[in-house]
């Protein structure tokens, strides 16, 4: 197991987490408590689970971290598409959010299959 900051979908699920942070200060998804506690929990639990399995020291404690991340994953992108379903958000701030979730959730699921065969 090597340093999780060194793993790209780590940058990038870090970098999911900080745009979501930032959009939920707007005014429509700061007024909502609940949604936006649950969007910035899923969204910090993504890269802290994967830095959590990449130390966690074996490859089958890893993979555990790595599937709570994607799972995590699905769920910040459900309440992203509640948020612009109920305008929260509008289709040019879900849009790259979504694609980005995607893309973290594809990275996982090959992080996951490389460490499934060792």
């Amino acid at each position: 197991m090597g340093d999780f900051r060194k793993l790209k979908v780590s940058q990038e699920s870090t970098d999911l987490c900080e745009e979501v942070y930032l959009l939920t200060q707007n005014e429509k998804y700061s007024k909502d408590f609940e949604l936006r506690r649950q969007t910035k929990k899923s969204s910090i639990r993504i890269p802290n689970n994967i830095a959590e399995g990449e130390k966690s020291g074996s490859n089958k404690q890893s993979i555990r971290y790595f599937n709570i991340a994607k799972a995590s994953c699905a769920e910040l992108q459900t309440q992203l598409i509640i948020a612009y379903r109920i305008k929260y958000i509008s289709k040019n701030e879900f849009l790259p959010l979504e694609d980005l979730c995607k893309k973290v959730s594809s990275m996982l699921y090959n992080l996951i299959k490389s460490r499934s065969k060792n």
